[in-house]
């Protein structure tokens, strides 16, 4: 399995590296494919609104209505339906590669299993919206979707009597069958619409919008696609004849060819076990999950920055419980945890500068907290070889250990977002280090989801806590980047470095 999700990790940084190069890291579209999803699945729902307008619901009459948004009112209805057709070819392909991505990236294991389960419903219910959608047009691909779909569903145990009877000739289709169609093809996709909200529910701040200058470029792409190679029907259906060729739609219908050489019976099977295959996968092999985030009642008023940016809710807010003059307190909720620190560093009272009592914050993670990462940077402190002492907060997904073969001193954790703030003031005016680099996921592909954003805003100083303004920005260096990239790491390192020794020259 872990081959696998090796083999699978180079193909997506490989390719990721070009669409960087291409579109820049805030705008690369593997990076954005959830969001993407969403977005073709509102193009998809809005034109095809538009082209329920002009459609004509009758068995007779339905191919008729298609023909004339396609030909007479190409301007309009023709690209819609042509929107239409392409939106929804987008959407199966993001979301497979937007599947693969997360498995690739073990983003699927433990505790976050919710939205691997609830996302792959999503692609039965995808395939259900767009061959229904075909059987709309009522052209002769649409006839042989219809009779190969009857004779394949007839090979389950479930109906009376056969499902392909209705499909003999033209006099046995009915229009309470046509109609059915249609109100699958209508309502499918509002069910896949309240699967899609349930997929996300685990998701604090979800991203279900992609940034606007991806949005702008991919609709500038659907559209010169549309009027390039608009989308046509292929004849009208007639059950008295058979279709001697027809052309697929290879993202909705390639498994039709299959039944060719396969009996339907055992392509169901196979698609079960392929589903069944998949369902595990969050547990395969079992993950050891680490203890979930604590909160101390004596260190917490309440504040809610823990909740406001816990990237699966697993933190809420109640009423106090002990009798302190605060109205809330921060509960963890254990089953969503994935013990990523990004609360421990949001909270106001990690700080590494109190020597009165023991540094206990209001929430932290009881198998790394806050005050054994101030004793490892202390610690650290001390071990430096090189001349110009860097210390570097790292992801310890993010594969920046090996900047420990350049002299640096590197402190790992979960994620970035578990760092406060505060830590890097104290490394700095402790005169503990020359520099401190912040080295974390690549830019918007957090581990945690949230954790690099939430550590730039609170440099930056629109996110609390803040970083003290005080704190020299020339000694602070970051390098966002994916975990094989380690020539850049050295690199970003070596850059960093040379700063630092330039401005104290100077």
């Amino acid at each position: 399995m872990k081959f696998v999700k090796r083999t699978f990790r180079r193909l997506f940084s490989k390719s990721e590296a070009i669409f960087d190069f291409a579109f820049g890291p805030g705008n690369n579209p593997l990076v954005w494919l959830g969001a993407l999803g969403w977005y073709f699945f509102w193009i998809a729902a809005g034109t095809g609104i538009y082209l329920y307008v002009f459609f004509d619901t009758g068995i007779t009459d339905a191919y008729a209505s298609v023909e004339y948004m396609t030909t007479d009112q190409w301007y309009a209805a023709g690209v819609m339906r042509s929107l239409h057709r392409y939106a929804s070819d987008a959407l199966v392909v993001v979301v497979f590669l937007h599947l693969m991505r997360e498995f690739a990236m073990d983003r699927l294991r433990g505790k976050r299993f919710f939205a691997w389960l609830t996302g792959l419903p999503l692609l039965g219910l995808i395939y259900i919206c767009g061959i229904s959608g075909y059987w709309l047009v009522w052209d002769q691909l649409a006839q042989f979707i219809a009779e190969a779909t009857s004779e394949w569903l007839d090979t389950l145990p479930f109906f009376a009597e056969p499902i392909a009877n209705n499909f003999l000739n033209s006099t046995k289709l009915g229009g309470r069958f046509f109609t059915l169609m249609v109100f699958i093809h209508i309502f499918g996709p509002l069910f896949l619409l309240v699967l899609m909200w349930v997929h996300i529910q685990r998701h604090a701040n979800a991203r279900v919008n992609p940034p606007r200058p991806l949005a702008l470029s991919t609709m500038a792409m659907l559209l010169i696609l549309s009027f390039a190679y608009p989308a046509i029907s292929q004849g009208p259906a007639d059950l008295d004849l058979v279709p001697t060729s027809v052309g697929l739609d290879w993202f909705y219908l390639a498994a039709y060819p299959l039944l060719d050489i396969i009996p339907g019976g055992q392509l169901w099977i196979y698609l079960l076990l392929a589903g069944a295959v998949l369902a595990v996968l969050p547990w395969v092999p079992p993950k050891r999950e680490p203890a979930p985030a604590v909160v101390s009642l004596e260190n917490c008023n309440g504040c809610t920055r823990c909740f406001d940016d816990c990237p699966f809710g697993a933190i809420s807010m109640l009423p106090r419980s002990d009798g302190r003059a605060f109205d809330t307190e921060a509960v963890v909720i254990a089953d969503n945890c994935v013990s990523c620190g990004i609360c421990a560093g949001s909270c106001p009272t990690s700080t590494p500068f109190r020597r009165a009592k023991p540094i206990e914050p209001g929430i932290q993670l009881p198998e790394q907290p806050i005050s054994g990462l101030r004793d490892r940077l202390v610690e650290a402190a001390k071990d430096f070889d090189s001349a110009t002492r860097v210390i570097v907060f790292a992801c310890e997904h993010s594969g920046a250990e090996v900047l420990r073969a350049d002299g640096a001193q590197v402190l790992t954790m979960p994620c970035v977002g578990m760092l406060p703030p505060a830590f890097i003031d104290f490394a700095l005016s402790r005169k503990l280090a020359d520099g401190v680099m912040i080295a974390g996921c690549a830019e918007d592909d957090c581990y945690y989801r949230l954790g690099d954003n939430w550590t730039r805003q609170r440099i930056d100083g629109t996110r609390d806590p803040y970083l003290r303004k005080r704190v020299p920005r020339h000694r602070l260096g970051s390098s966002w980047l994916r975990d094989d990239m380690t020539r850049l790491r050295h690199k970003a390192l070596a850059a960093f470095k040379a700063n630092l020794e330039q401005d104290a020259d100077g």
